[in-house]
């Protein structure tokens, strides 16, 4: 028996079990991504899981059809949906440290508003957690499109993980951040072809950081300090994510799953301004640093984002 009612009992009321996963989704201008993503999350089995969406649309989305849908789709489904309303707009960290602090659960999941997970993608990152006792997993956005565009050079920096996951310092110019690239285009889709895994398996692999899907064990981002960074921010920036699990690794360790159910949606940027990256107010900048080549996005605009 999952979790997740099906439509025989969408009627009756709800019994709803302990949630000790929250998904956190920040929103903005993005009616048709949003949906498209709680569509995934509706597909979702286990573990039980409440969703906390915050928006900061100039018009809010909650009542766009679709989006509006899927919110009744959820909550038939036994699922604690929360949509919030956050203004003004102060910045991706400032919005992600909103959310954070809204949470309850013990381990919360921050979703991207354009990324699609595939059934059971909630399950596998669930159970790497818990197999890793790290700081946080992380699905890697795929971009789909690049199906066809196989990269083996950019896979080069590809290492699994052997138990336990050990803390990590990264900075620019620390030789991890090479492994940046697994995330370009649909790599670690090629990869998970390469190694022919079991049916609903999973396996851990060393990262520079995971863009869009990345579940942390609540306590050990709170205790890094979480995004509360925001207040040395200017309102339009990038890299906030790289900049906390940055954190988090040094203390927790951090890992990804492979295989990445987690397709993204390939819709525009919604921060084209790409000047200020997070990581160099919080760790300052490195010598040598190009500021044309931002630790946000691999060289040909990857990572955070599918590469074309």
């Amino acid at each position: 028996m999952t979790s997740r009612r099906w439509s025989g009992d969408w009627a009756l009321p709800p019994e709803r079990p302990t949630d000790h996963l929250e998904v956190l989704i920040p929103t903005i201008d993005r009616a048709a991504e949003l949906a498209v993503t709680l569509a995934g999350l509706a597909g979702q089995d286990d573990p039980p899981f409440r969703v906390t969406v915050s928006d900061q649309s100039a018009t809010s989305t909650e009542e766009h059809p679709a989006v509006a849908a899927m919110l009744r789709v959820l909550r038939a489904q036994g699922r604690l949906v929360r949509y919030l309303v956050h203004l003004p707009k102060r910045g991706l960290a400032e919005h992600r440290q909103f959310l954070l602090d809204q949470s309850v659960a013990d381990r919360v999941l921050f979703l991207d508003d354009d990324v699609w997970l595939e059934p059971g993608m909630l399950t596998r990152l669930c159970s790497a957690l818990d197999a890793l006792d790290c700081g946080f997993v992380g699905a890697a956005v795929q971009g789909l499109s690049f199906l066809h565009d196989d990269r083996p050079a950019e896979r080069a920096p590809f290492e699994t993980w052997d138990l336990p996951v050990l803390p990590e310092v990264l900075r620019r110019d620390a030789p991890q951040v090479t492994r940046m690239t697994l995330h370009n285009a649909a790599n670690l889709t090629h990869l998970a072809g390469e190694l022919h895994l079991a049916t609903n398996s999973w396996l851990a692999y060393k990262i520079a950081w995971v863009g869009g899907c990345v579940l942390y064990q609540r306590q050990a981002l709170v205790a890094c300090g979480g995004f509360d960074f925001w207040t040395s921010l200017p309102p339009v920036h990038v890299g906030e994510d790289v900049a906390a699990q940055w954190r988090v690794m040094e203390r927790f360790g951090g890992a990804g799953v492979l295989p990445s159910g987690a397709v993204h949606l390939e819709a525009p940027t919604t921060v084209p301004d790409r000047t200020t990256e997070a990581g160099d107010v919080v760790f300052g900048r490195s010598r040598g640093h190009d500021p044309a080549a931002p630790v946000g996005a691999a060289p040909d605009g990857g990572a955070t984002a599918p590469s074309p």
